[in-house]
């Protein structure tokens, strides 16, 4: 705990002169004009910036945050966060679009890819699913199911990248919320687990690398995974060919269950034991995340670290 402290005091004490150079995270102060937030006051700007999102918010609360780690020069993972709400007679249900990619190490313009992949992938969903939704557009029954959609979205992405940027890759991990049902669409390493109370935490997406392969086929155990020198080679990615297999799976949310995505910088770093205590303990969404990437540098940040944190619901199921 103290290095996470330490961590935290070291990343949001920087100069306003400094502020491109910082992560996303570090924009959720407003910098100072004179000198710089300092150590305990800027875990308090921090506490308080993540309660007012919390009771602003009735149906999600969300964190998110990103860093480029302690190794490498730039960051080439990328987010998507969009949560909408309507107060009105036949109002649409609530509807949540969070995504998270990151782009993959070695090949060309990681970080074009995975922006790309999101923005296309985003602009998919939103024409064919939430613009409808909010104009009132009978889908009519000869329409793509929402599971369908999720995947055609992130085939979408794969297709502009690869003819936009050929040799580039990403990986993409969507969660969908449109009232109570969740939709998972995935490619990669990035991750999504549900946490649900009084339950252990459920990894929804499985790893599409070579690694985790080799463990369902007995061949590794997950300590030598863990260690492998191909831990991070990718057997299915978004720009990697003209074709892909997306994996999407829908399940029922119940109030308070915890929508986590994560890339690898956070899972790869942090023993899943500490990452549940980290998110537990939290007073909002947006601390835990903070938390979290601070946990995950201490452990020496030797990736890019982006997390994104869903908090469903707190009053009344709101079905579709």
């Amino acid at each position: 705990m103290a290095d996470i402290k330490a961590w935290l005091r070291n990343r949001f004490g920087k100069s306003a002169r400094r502020a491109q150079e910082e992560s996303a995270a570090a924009s959720l102060f407003k910098k100072p004009e004179t000198a710089p937030i300092e150590g305990a006051e800027a875990e308090r700007a921090l506490a308080e910036r993540g309660r007012r999102a919390w009771e602003a918010s009735g149906v999600f609360s969300v964190g998110w945050c990103t860093d480029v780690g302690r190794v490498r020069n730039h960051n080439e993972d990328a987010l998507f966060i969009l949560s909408s709400e309507q107060e009105a007679n036949n109002a649409a249900p609530p509807f949540g679009l969070f995504m998270l990619a990151d782009g993959m190490g070695g090949h060309q313009s990681g970080e074009v890819a995975s922006a790309l992949a999101l923005r296309a992938a985003a602009g998919w969903l939103l024409s064919h699913v939430y613009f409808p939704l909010v104009d009132g557009t009978d889908r009519g029954a000869d329409q793509p199911s929402l599971t369908d959609m999720v995947r055609e979205a992130i085939s979408h992405a794969n297709r502009v990248v690869t003819r936009d940027y050929p040799g580039s890759g990403s990986t993409l991990t969507c969660g969908m919320i449109l009232g109570d049902r969740l939709f998972v669409g995935h490619v990669g390493d990035s991750r999504a687990y549900l946490l649900r109370v009084g339950q252990p935490a459920r990894q929804l997406t499985k790893d599409h690398s070579l690694v985790n392969r080799l463990i369902e086929m007995g061949q590794l155990t997950e300590e030598e995974a863990a260690v492998h020198p191909q831990r991070n080679v990718l057997y299915r990615a978004i720009g990697q060919g003209a074709t892909l297999e997306v994996d999407v799976f829908t399940y029922a949310l119940e109030p308070g269950d915890r929508l986590l995505l994560c890339s690898d910088g956070l899972w790869g770093a942090v023993d899943e034991a500490e990452i549940w205590r980290l998110i537990q303990e939290a007073p909002t969404p947006q601390q835990a995340c903070v938390q979290l990437v601070a946990a995950a540098n201490a452990a020496g940040g030797n990736d890019n670290i982006s997390v994104v944190l869903v908090e469903t619901w707190r009053g009344q199921s709101q079905g579709v």
